[in-house]
C-alpha cells in the first residue's frame, strides 16, 4: 500500500514557510543566536524561536509550538477534524467524508486523523506539568482531534519514529489518515546537560568536518500528514512525496554514543531499503543525522561506507543541524521534510559550518554551496541517545511547494 505525504508544516529557527526556510538553507543561513543562561555553559549559542515567546515556561512553549505546527500541517493537507456526530462515541474507527475545504486539494475533507506525537524529554527536565502522554493528549484535543494519540519518546529519533508509527497506522488499515511529528524546545536543563556530557560544541556545529567538536541545540516542530493513496485520490489531493519504507534498529552500544563502526545504522538502512523495495544505487540523496559530535559523525561515515561506497553514482549527503540546531525529539521530522523538499527541488543546501570534509568520508557532500541531484529516492537518517536509529525512504511526488 502506498502511503502519501499530503501535508507538511514546520517551525524552525529560520522561519516556518516550507519554501522560505528551504531558500534560507540554500543561502547558507543559520538560526543561532546568543541565549542568556544562569549556568556556565560551553557555548551561549542556540537556535531558538521568538514565537512562542521565550518568557513562557517551557511546557507552555512546547504545547503552543506543537499546536500551531500541527494545525498548519492539517490545513496544508486540506483537512479539518470531523465534528462529533450525535450519538457517536469518540475513539471509533476513523472515516472521512468529502466537503468543500481549504487549499492543498481540489476537495477538502473533514476526517478523524490518527495523531502520533513525539518529543524527547520535551519540557519535563525543567517543568513538572503533566507527563509526556498528557502533553500529547492536550495538544491533540486543543486542535480538535477526537482520537487519543500515540505518544512517542525515543530520544532524538522521536520525530522519525512518530512518522514510522503513523505509516504503520495507515498501512494496517487502522486509519485512512495519520498526522504525525514532533516538537521540542530548548531549556536551561538541556543546555546544562549537554555541557556536562561534553557533547556541546565550544565553537560551532560542523557536521562531517575534520574539526567537528560537538553539537549545538535548537528547537522546533514538524508534522506531516500521511494518507492512503486511495483516500487522497478520492478527495483530489496530490502528494508531496511517497513514504516508501521505514527501518529501525538499536545497536545497544551505549546511552549517549552509537556503535563506532555503525552497525546499527547499517541495519536500520538495510531494513528500510528492503521494506521500500529500493536498491542502494536508487538512493539519490541522504539527509544524515550530522550532529557534529565526532563519535556520531564517525559512526555515520563508517556505515555509509559499507552501504553506498560501491555505488556507481553514490548519493549526495547533506545535513541541516548546522543551520537549525540539534532539535532533539523534533529533528527527525524536520529532516524528513528537508528530504522531501530536496527531492522536489532537485537540489540540496550546503552543510552549514562544513569547510574541511572529514578524511575518508565516503560520499559526495554538499559543502559551501548548494548541490544538484540526479533522479532517485531520498533517505532520512536519525540517531538517538539510547541507541535508537531510524531510517525513512521517500520518493518524489507531484504536488508543488508554496
Amino acid at each position: 500500500m502506498n502511503v502519501w505525504v499530503t501535508g507538511m508544516a514546520w517551525s524552525t529557527a529560520l522561519g516556518d514557510s516550507l519554501a522560505g526556510v528551504w531558500q534560507r538553507l540554500l543561502d547558507g543561513d543559520d538560526g543561532f543566536r546568543e541565549v542568556p543562561s544562569e549556568h556556565r555553559l560551553r557555548n551561549p549559542l542556540a537556535a531558538t524561536l521568538t514565537d512562542p515567546p521565550p518568557e513562557l515556561k517551557p511546557s507552555s512553549r512546547q504545547r503552543a509550538l506543537a499546536e500551531s505546527t500541527l494545525s498548519r500541517a492539517l490545513a496544508d493537507a486540506g483537512l479539518a477534524p470531523r465534528s462529533l456526530d450525535v450519538g457517536e462515541l469518540p475513539g471509533t474507527m476513523p472515516r472521512s467524508s468529502d466537503v468543500g475545504g481549504p487549499s492543498g486539494a481540489t476537495l477538502g475533507a473533514v476526517v478523524d486523523p490518527y495523531p502520533v506525537l513525539g518529543t524527547s524529554f520535551g519540557a519535563h527536565l525543567d517543568d513538572e506539568d503533566g507527563d509526556l502522554y498528557q502533553w500529547a493528549a492536550d495538544v491533540a484535543a486543543a486542535v480538535g482531534l477526537r482520537l487519543p494519540p500515540v505518544a512517542v519518546s525515543t530520544a532524538c529519533s522521536s520525530g522519525s519514529d512518530a512518522i514510522a508509527v503513523g505509516a504503520e497506522v495507515v498501512r494496517s488499515g487502522a486509519a485512512e489518515v495519520s498526522v504525525c511529528g514532533a516538537a521540542d524546545v530548548v531549556t536551561p536543563a538541556k543546555r546544562l546537560a549537554h555541557t556536562v556530557l561534553g557533547t556541546m560544541s565550544p565553537t560551532r556545529l560542523r557536521a562531517f568536518d575534520r574539526r567537528a567538536d560537538g553539537t549545538l541545540l535548537g528547537e522546533g516542530a514538524g508534522f506531516v500528514v500521511l494518507e492512503r493513496e486511495e483516500s487522497a485520490r478520492a478527495r483530489g489531493a496530490e502528494p508531496y512525496a511517497v513514504l516508501a519504507g521505514t527501518g529501525a534498529a538499536n545497536d545497544g552500544a551505549g546511552m549517549t554514543a552509537p556503535d563506532p563502526v555503525g552497525s546499527g545504522v547499517g541495519l536500520s538502512v538495510r531494513r528500510c531499503l528492503a521494506a521500500s523495495g529500493i536498491a542502494p544505487e536508487d538512493i539519490a540523496v541522504i539527509n544524515a543525522h550530522g550532529s557534529g559530535t565526532p563519535v556520531n559523525d564517525a559512526a555515520e561515515s563508517a556505515a555509509l561506507t559499507g552501504l553506498f561506497a560501491g555505488c556507481a553514482a553514490p548519493p549526495v549527503v547533506f545535513a541541516t543541524k548546522g543551520a537549525l540546531g540539534h532539535t532533539l525529539g523534533a529533528t527527525g521530522v524536520l529532516e524528513a521534510i528537508a528530504v522531501v523538499l530536496a527531492l522536489h527541488y532537485g537540489t540540496v543546501p550546503p552543510v552549514a559550518g562544513l569547510e574541511e570534509v572529514l578524511e575518508g568520508f565516503p560520499l559526495p557532500v554538499s559543502a559551501g554551496r548548494p548541490g544538484g541531484l540526479r533522479p532517485g529516492a531520498g533517505l532520512s537518517l536519525t540517531l538517538g541517545f539510547g541507541g535508537f536509529i531510524t531510517s525513512l525512504a521517500f520518493t518524489r511526488g507531484a504536488r508543488d511547494v508554496r
